[in-house]
């Protein structure tokens, strides 16, 4: 007698509506939904109510200080505010000049600092030490020592077509000593990079330099471009310091005013402009970061 085979049931397809809508949320899910906006909305308020009580206090305790009224007058005084910002915004033209020259250029160097490093062979070994030696010397070289020695050393060599220029020389500067940090950056994110990566585009017949454009070179930047965008906010800061070689940038349209009137009104005004600038900056790298940790987190490619 013959055995029947037995079949096995067959699995049970969802369903999907007409017009390929999702099915309504369960009453659970529904109330764990308000639950959450009823929280998100508590603590909003909680946040904001913190925030004016804070900023209440700060208010009462500055203003109620003995010398608030000098203070103000001297810090303070919207009418000097007023009539030094044409002048301190037309000086903070030059350092966005400096900062967008100076950024692409630094990205340029960095990067070129940080496969020099990661050149291998004997053969590449001095290159990796006058790099290695670059990296070392700038980052411990603070930046307005750096503005100095390039500033008024390289004018002072007296060589034909030697730029003598504050804006060039002071971007020299920036660029050399943002450099290093740069490459760092770069080099980290090359080494992040799994050893089976380059072993894998090497048995495919890819080249070294192959191997980096294509295979590296895209997964180091998306590791590295959080820090990239820090070192980017601290160089919009640091491009103020131009103003030590006699450019007249933000930094220095306000110590001439304050020299006129005595008043140190506009220094907060370039203050408040460098912080404007900086904001946008901050912001995006701080989204830039927790995209990054959202996808590490949950294992993504994207």
């Amino acid at each position: 007698m013959a055995l029947r085979r037995r079949r096995r049931p067959r699995p049970q397809l969802t369903t999907v509506p007409p017009g390929g809508a999702l099915p309504a949320p369960s009453p659970l899910e529904l109330s764990r939904r308000a639950w959450r906006r009823r929280r998100a909305r508590r603590s909003t308020l909680v946040a904001l109510a913190s925030t004016l009580l804070f900023a209440a206090v700060a208010y009462l305790v500055v203003t109620s200080a003995p010398g608030w009224p000098r203070v103000q007058a001297t810090f303070f005084s919207p009418s000097v505010a007023w009539e030094s910002l044409p002048e301190i915004l037309s000086g903070l033209w030059l350092n966005l000049q400096v900062l967008v020259v100076g950024g692409l250029l630094v990205l340029v160097l960095g990067l070129l600092v940080a496969l020099t490093r990661a050149l291998r062979g004997p053969a590449f070994a001095p290159l990796r030490i006058l790099a290695t030696g670059y990296v070392d010397l700038f980052r411990g070289i603070p930046l307005i020592i750096t503005l100095y020695l390039v500033g008024f050393g390289f004018p002072a060599l007296g060589l034909q077509g030697m730029p003598t220029s504050p804006f060039v020389l002071g971007t020299v500067a920036i660029v050399l000593t943002y450099s290093a940090y740069v490459a760092e950056v770069f080099r980290a994110g090359i080494e992040s990079v799994h050893p089976s990566q380059r072993a894998a585009a090497r048995s495919l017949g890819l080249t070294h330099r192959q191997t980096m454009r294509i295979v590296v070179l895209p997964q180091a930047m998306r590791t590295v471009t959080p820090a990239l965008l820090n070192d980017f906010v601290a160089l919009q800061k640091d491009v103020g310091l131009i103003s030590v070689l006699g450019a007249v940038d933000a930094v220095r349209s306000a110590q001439i005013l304050v020299g006129q009137s005595f008043n140190f009104t506009p220094y907060v005004v370039a203050g408040l402009l460098f912080v404007l600038l900086a904001v946008p900056s901050a912001r995006l790298a701080d989204a830039v970061t927790a995209r990054a940790r959202r996808r590490q987190q949950s294992g993504g490619l994207l």
